[in-house]
């Protein structure tokens, strides 16, 4: 397992991104530490918060391998990056689990409201029966 940690500052945060690659899967955390974390503040977070942590869902690791040329390089990039859209690897898994979070929480709440308005009906039922009841 290989994990990495940036952290930069991104307007008004200082933000942490975690990177993991185990077995072949790729997996990303962001996290905001607020202030500018220390090296030990770093190493304690990351001591006992790491297994708490809510990494983005695995992907495919890409395996990179060296260009013959400087010119081919740049060919490749250039094609990668038309290809893979906007943003960095980590950022595109950031998104990517934004995504199913957001469909998750729409689901949740539909369900919700479909609750609610099935217990309103039934209230309502409920309600026009003992109107009517004796008659």
């Amino acid at each position: 397992m290989k994990t990495s940690l940036t952290v930069f500052f991104e307007d008004p945060f200082w933000v942490g991104v975690f990177e993991r690659i185990d077995e072949g899967k790729y997996s990303v955390c962001k996290v905001t530490f607020g202030a500018e974390p220390t090296d030990a503040e770093l190493w304690e977070f990351i001591r006992r918060h790491y297994t708490t942590l809510a990494f983005s869902p695995a992907e495919e690791a890409d395996v990179r391998q060296p260009a013959d040329n400087p010119k081919r390089r740049q060919r490749n990039a250039k094609k990668l990056l038309s290809a893979a859209g906007v943003g960095t690897k980590a950022q595109q898994a950031l998104q990517k689990q934004r995504e199913e979070q957001k469909t998750e929480r729409k689901e949740k709440s539909r369900e919700l409201r479909e609750a609610e308005m099935q217990r309103r009906f039934a209230l309502r039922q409920q309600k026009k029966k003992e109107k009517h009841r004796g008659h």
